[in-house]
C-alpha cells in the first residue's frame, strides 16, 4: 500500500491534519499505536457523560479551537468557578475564601475534549485511517519513505507527518538516522504534561455547589496539589479532578494512592466527596506512547516550545516534525496542536523550485 501523506500519530494535529487533506481531496493515511484515536485526549465515561483524563479546557484568544469547536456543531461552556475556594495548609488545616487556583475564565467542551476527536474522527473515510498500528522504522530512498510497523507490514509514501511529541518520535529508527543535532533537539523537548497523573471522582450531583464551593482548591499536604469542579454540562452528574503532586517515581502503589485521594477529597469537601460513584485515576508518565524516562520530571514552567532549524529539513523535507510540542505561539495546548497541523499543512504543499 502506497499513499502521498503519511500521518504518525492520532491525537489532535494528526486528526485536524487528516481532515484538512481530506476537504482537499488529497492522498493521506492516518495510523495510530493505540486501539483508539485522540492521544493524549482521553475520556472516563459514567451513565453516559465524559470526563476529561487528560486536557479539559480551551481559553479566548485561542482562535484555532473555537473555530474547529463552531466548524463541528460543539459547544463550549464556561469553567464553574461560583463560590469559596479551598485552601489546605502543610498541618491538613481547611481554609474558605483561599487558594488561588481558580480556573475561571477557562472554558471546557460539552461532552469533553473527546468529542473533537470523536467528530474529526467521523469525518474521514475507513480507509484513511488505522488503529493498533505502530510505527517503528522509517527509511528513506527514491524520493520516497518506507515505514514498517510493528506486525512487519510496510507502505511507501512520498512524505511521512510525525504528529507526535519529539521525545516519541525520537524513538522510531531511520535510515538513513537523523543527524545527531536533530536527534538530541528531539530528545531534549519536554513532553506536556506527559509526567502528570489525574484523578476524577464522578458522583450523583455536584453537591460541593450547595454549600457554597466553587470546587477550586489547592493542598500542600495532598498528595492532589490542586482540584477543580469537573462537572459535565448537562446530565446531572458532578465530578472533581485533581492534579496529582506525588513525584511520577513515588507513584507505584495504585490502591494506595486511591486511598489518599479519597481521604483528601473528604477533608476538603466533606463526608459525601468519600464516596464517589467512581474514581478514575490516569497515570501518564506510565503511558509509553506519551512519555519517555525523561518526562518523569516535570519542567519547573511551561516549556517554549517552537520548531527548530534542525528538526525542520529532515529528508529534504520528506519527514515533517509536529504536534503541539512543535507550535511556537501555543505549543503544549489544544490550540497549539491545531497550530502544528496548520504548519504542517504548508509543508506539505507543492514546492516552488
Amino acid at each position: 500500500m502506497d499513499t502521498a501523506t503519511l500521518i504518525i500519530g492520532g491525537g489532535l494535529c494528526g486528526l485536524t491534519l487528516a481532515d484538512a487533506l481530506e476537504r482537499q481531496g488529497q492522498d493521506y493515511l492516518l495510523v495510530e499505536a493505540r486501539d483508539r484515536f485522540g492521544g493524549r485526549i482521553a475520556s472516563a465515561s459514567h451513565m453516559g457523560a465524559q470526563f476529561d483524563m487528560g486536557p479539559a479546557w480551551v481559553w479566548p484568544g485561542q482562535p484555532r479551537i473555537a473555530a474547529l469547536v463552531e466548524r463541528l456543531g460543539l459547544r463550549a461552556f464556561p469553567q464553574y468557578a461560583t463560590g469559596a475556594q479551598t485552601f489546605e495548609d502543610a498541618s491538613g488545616a481547611i481554609h474558605r475564601g483561599r487558594g488561588m487556583a481558580s480556573a475561571e475564565g477557562s472554558w471546557r467542551i460539552a461532552g469533553g475534549v473527546s468529542a473533537l476527536v470523536s467528530a474529526l474522527e467521523s469525518r474521514l473515510p475507513v480507509g484513511a485511517k488505522r488503529v493498533n498500528a505502530k510505527v517503528t522504522h522509517l527509511a528513506q530512498s527514491d524520493g520516497m519513505v518506507a515505514a514498517t510497523f510493528a506486525d512487519g507490514q510496510t507502505l511507501r509514501a512520498r512524505r511521512v507527518v510525525l504528529a507526535l511529541p519529539p521525545r516519541i518520535a525520537a524513538g522510531l529508527t531511520y535510515d538513513p538516522p537523523l543527524d545527531p543535532e536533530t536527534l538530541a533537539e528531539m530528545e531534549a523537548v519536554p513532553t506536556w504534561m506527559a509526567g502528570q497523573a489525574k484523578a476524577m471522582a464522578i458522583y450523583a450531583t455536584p453537591f460541593w455547589r450547595d454549600a457554597g464551593l466553587s470546587g477550586d482548591a489547592i493542598s500542600r499536604l495532598g498528595p492532589m496539589v490542586e482540584i477543580h469542579d469537573a462537572t459535565p454540562a448537562e446530565g446531572g452528574l458532578g465530578a472533581l479532578f485533581g492534579f496529582i503532586g506525588v513525584p511520577a517515581k513515588m507513584r507505584v502503589d495504585a490502591g494506595r494512592l486511591r486511598l489518599q485521594v479519597l481521604d483528601q477529597f473528604a477533608r476538603l469537601f466533606g463526608l459525601d466527596a468519600a464516596a464517589p460513584l467512581a474514581l478514575e485515576l490516569k497515570d501518564w508518565a506510565k503511558d509509553r506512547l506519551i512519555a519517555t524516562p525523561a518526562d518523569a520530571n516535570l519542567p519547573a514552567s511551561h516549556p517554549l516550545y517552537t520548531l527548530s532549524p534542525a528538526m525542520s529539513d529532515i529528508w529534504d523535507h520528506r519527514l515533517i516534525l509536529s504536534g503541539t510540542e512543535t507550535a511556537p505561539q501555543f505549543g503544549g495546548y489544544l490550540e497549539g496542536a491545531l497550530e502544528a497541523a496548520e504548519h504542517a499543512l504548508r509543508q506539505l504543499e507543492p514546492r516552488k523550485r
